[in-house]
């Protein structure tokens, strides 16, 4: 084995710890956007992480083998973009 698959793995052990971090402050983030009406489009914000949160896990489990699907990462990548614009699109409409 050579340096680059050690750091490959490594690589990969941290993208899962940056997944479960996103999923956690998407979390928080929704509990605390209940309690303020001003910070409604964070609520899809923090779904938004939660879904990042997904993608990085898929992208795990097929990195390592153990889980492969396609299908399921081009949906995701695609719920994710289209929240983003809701997102933004909301948060406009609270700036304006």
């Amino acid at each position: 084995m050579d340096i680059a698959q050690y750091i490959e793995g490594i690589l990969k052990i941290a993208n899962l710890f940056l997944a479960i971090t996103a999923g956690a402050i998407g979390l928080t983030l929704i509990r605390r956007s209940l309690r303020d009406a001003e910070m409604r489009a964070w609520k899809y914000l923090a779904a938004i992480l939660i879904l990042f949160a997904f993608q990085q896990l898929l992208g795990f489990l097929r990195a390592f083998g153990i889980y492969t699907s396609p299908f399921l990462t081009h949906v995701n990548v695609s719920l994710i973009l289209l929240l983003l614009i809701y997102t933004l699109n909301i948060q406009l409409k609270v700036v304006k």
